[in-house]
């Protein structure tokens, strides 16, 4: 029966991914904490993972506050250049 619950670390990282998603299922996240106890370098790669899209989640917020558009005077300067290079 724990033959079925061993997973490889690409299978576990795999699983982690998902997980950062939502997407892994009850029975994935437990091969993977079970998968945890004897491979750290997996379990630190999760705690990276989640550290990571902490960060990213936080930037991606702010930046989505921040209005990215050219001035008009900008776009017509841009337009000048482009039209230049039509042959």
């Amino acid at each position: 029966m724990f033959k079925k619950l061993k997973i490889t670390c690409d299978e576990a990282t795999t699983i982690c991914d998902k997980n950062q998603y939502g997407e892994a299922t009850l029975l994935e996240k437990i091969k993977l904490n079970i998968h945890f106890i004897r491979c750290k370098i997996c379990f630190k790669y999760t705690k990276q993972n989640m550290t990571l899209t902490k960060i990213y989640k936080g930037h991606a917020k702010s930046c989505k506050e921040l209005k990215h558009c050219l001035s008009d005077t900008d776009k017509e300067v841009l337009k000048e250049k482009l039209n230049s290079f039509k042959v």
